[in-house]
């Protein structure tokens, strides 16, 4: 045999040498859920390990995640049910406590990368991300209250707006918004192929986001459907978006290499609640060596084709390449 693989395989040392998909702190992005007031932080019962908390909490979590390398956040809030009506009226509020603690964290850390979310349902009484009207999203009603959100967070000096609402024409919308105000160099990561995906479970138990009636297929993708993805991809890329974005990751791994091989712009990959949570209780269980997995899943999701990758195993995978490197 004159071609034998084995050879590049037959140390740790050679096994590194060769390796393809390298990943390292700057490639992840880190969910973080945000709570109004002083309230002491709590663990998310479907996600240990994933707290939802204050401000002061989350600068010293944010902080401390700095010094392992991990600067790239994404923020979502969790709104009291007193604050939701149908029309988010909370979200589009210039002094939200949302908006404010965008403000100041990118004051404390301007050196860091800060992701929003720009969506209706974590202020919508319905649970939904457009305006419902007799039981049906209204599509083109809902860009403008989106536009007002994305405002308000460029205005605090954020890094990138997150619509993750799938509502069509949403990226032009908030592009030219952004463009007419000023904003030229905030810039858009859109959630361009978000499924409408039984994996979500633990993240909406975190914001209390769960819609009330239905479901969210009639503007969230069908798992189905690759093409399509294609199609949303076109448009975003037409419309403005700085980063395209696949949602989930773990089982659409074709769609995140069918993008990237379809286009030059960052494809962001979200590793969801859902993959984080059953990697855990699997993991406590015993049944899994939980960081090994961790680790095979964040490295495929790399392998696909995702240049960044939002994952709630980014601290404990940052802390541990820490220890390794130093």
């Amino acid at each position: 045999m004159l071609r034998r693989p084995r050879r590049n395989r037959k140390s740790q040392v050679i096994r590194n040498l060769v390796q393809e998909t390298i990943i390292l702190p700057q490639h992840l992005i880190y969910p973080l859920f945000l709570l109004d007031g002083q309230a002491e932080a709590v663990e998310v019962a479907s996600m240990p390990g994933i707290f939802r908390m204050s401000l002061r909490d989350m600068l010293k979590e944010i902080e401390s995640c700095m010094r392992l390398g991990l600067q790239s956040f994404v923020i979502f809030p969790v709104i009291e049910d007193s604050k939701k009506d149908n029309l988010a009226s909370y979200g589009i509020q210039k002094n939200n406590f949302y908006v404010q603690a965008l403000k100041q964290i990118k004051q404390e850390f301007p050196e860091s990368c800060i992701v929003t979310d720009v969506a209706m349902d974590p202020y919508s009484s319905d649970g939904h991300d457009g305006i419902v009207e007799n039981g049906k999203i209204i599509n083109d009603k809902t860009l403008d209250i989106l536009v007002q959100m994305a405002l308000l967070q460029a205005e605090v000096g954020v890094d990138y707006i997150g619509p993750s609402d799938m509502m069509d024409g949403r990226v032009r919308a908030i592009r030219e918004g952004l463009d007419q105000n000023g904003f030229y160099e905030t810039g858009i990561m859109s959630y361009t192929a978000k499924y409408a995906s039984s994996f979500y479970g633990p993240f909406r138990d975190a914001l209390d986001s769960a819609p009330k009636f239905g479901d969210k297929k009639s503007y969230q993708m069908n798992p189905a459907n690759v093409q399509e993805a294609l199609i949303e991809m076109e448009l975003d890329i037409q419309e403005g978006a700085d980063i395209l974005m696949v949602k989930p990751a773990l089982s659409y791994l074709d769609v995140i290499q069918i993008l990237r091989r379809a286009c030059s712009l960052p494809i962001a990959a979200y590793n969801v609640s859902g993959e984080y949570a059953m990697v855990k209780a699997a993991g406590q269980k015993g049944w899994i060596d939980e960081k090994k997995v961790r680790n095979e899943i964040l490295l495929s999701i790399k392998r696909a084709g995702a240049d960044m990758i939002l994952t709630y195993f980014a601290k404990e995978w940052a802390t541990d390449f820490y220890h390794q490197t130093n």
